[in-house]
């Protein structure tokens, strides 16, 4: 299948390709709630350092390019943001490959940091919100990953539609550029009123998102991007039941199952086809249906942690469930193609 092209994905996203609108002026503050707390911000923010590529779509998403001082843990993603947001990834300035230290973020001055737990933020890197306003910087927590409790590291507290729709509505208050974050939500309802629309199997079919494994299988339960994604295509997370978003579950769980498919997030340090062969080979998995019939989709890291790209992943994911039998035509078609192959 062919990726589609960066200026269609534009025309029709709403997304940060091409120009910018003039940077809007410093000086002002802004209070927005945060992980169930409200919270002063410097609005609109001029230097944000931003981690992860979900994150870092949400930014380009809502037009911010201009105000990234700097950002980590872009490279992996690189291509597929390139591709929903065209030359602005390349602008952007990457200071570490992976998850930053406190010392990297605090010598990019930034006034905004966004990140999460577990995607960035770290007791023991020493680098927490508190550590971060100690420093004098304003941190934002990606509303996915918020904790549930203090000191305890179950995450989750909303619905994860909702979770982004803060997240858009929050960050295009904080860099000025409400407009531009309001336009993307009406996108993406849009788009998930399609799905929901659509006619729907008389028993949504279980789904299993593998994203790595070793003595264990880390997935992601309700409170997970994916749980929103597979809702919205159809279809039904085999750990709707666990009340966390990334988190671990034994072998004999992912069998007991059944699933109808292994839906995939492409990251390493696993390939693609590295985790097929986990499949195949581990008993009590390898003669499931849907690894005799190959039902796998692998999509990138971006589309599987909380971003704009949830609703092309959903888009994608009810596209095979469709190819496969497990859901009515449709005639919806995918925006993007974001599909990553094994080899």
């Amino acid at each position: 299948m062919n990726r589609t092209p960066v200026l269609l994905a534009c025309a029709l996203a709403l997304t940060a390709c091409g120009s910018a609108p003039e940077q809007p002026r410093g000086g002002g503050t802004a209070t927005v709630t945060n992980c169930g707390t409200a919270g002063e911000f410097p609005a609109p923010a001029q230097r944000l350092f931003v981690n992860d590529g979900n994150m870092i779509a949400m930014v380009l998403a809502v037009g911010a390019q201009d105000q990234v001082a700097a950002v980590s843990s872009l490279q992996r993603d690189a291509a597929t943001l390139r591709a929903h947001y065209g030359p602005a990834v390349d602008a952007l300035k990457q200071v570490a490959p992976q998850y930053p230290s406190k010392e990297t973020i605090v010598a990019q001055r930034p006034d905004v940091v966004v990140a999460g737990w577990n995607y960035g933020y770290s007791e023991e890197k020493g680098l927490t919100p508190d550590s971060l306003r100690a420093q004098g910087i304003a941190p934002y927590i990606l509303t996915e990953s918020c904790r549930q409790q203090d000191g305890q590291r179950a995450r989750g507290i909303v619905d994860p539609w909702q979770a982004l729709r803060e997240d858009l509505t929050n960050l295009g208050t904080i860099t000025g550029r409400a407009p531009r974050a309001a336009d993307v939500l009406t996108d993406l309802d849009t788009r998930l009123a399609a799905l929901r629309a659509a006619p729907q199997p008389p028993t949504p079919p279980t789904v299993f998102l593998f994203d790595s494994a070793s003595d264990t299988v880390f997935s992601s339960g309700r409170f997970g991007a994916p749980q929103a994604i597979l809702d919205a295509a159809g279809a039904r997370n085999a750990l709707a039941d666990l009340d966390d978003t990334w988190t671990a579950v034994s072998w004999e769980r992912a069998a007991a199952a059944d699933p109808a498919a292994f839906l995939f997030v492409d990251y390493p340090p696993q390939t693609f086809q590295q985790k097929i062969d986990l499949l195949t080979a581990r008993p009590g998995i390898a003669d499931l249906p849907a690894v005799k019939q190959r039902r796998f989709l692998n999509l990138p890291y971006a589309l599987w942690t909380s971003s704009p790209l949830n609703i092309d992943a959903a888009e994608q994911v009810r596209s095979a469930l469709e190819e496969w039998g497990l859901a009515p035509a449709s005639g919806l078609k995918p925006r993007a193609d974001d599909e990553v192959a094994a080899g």
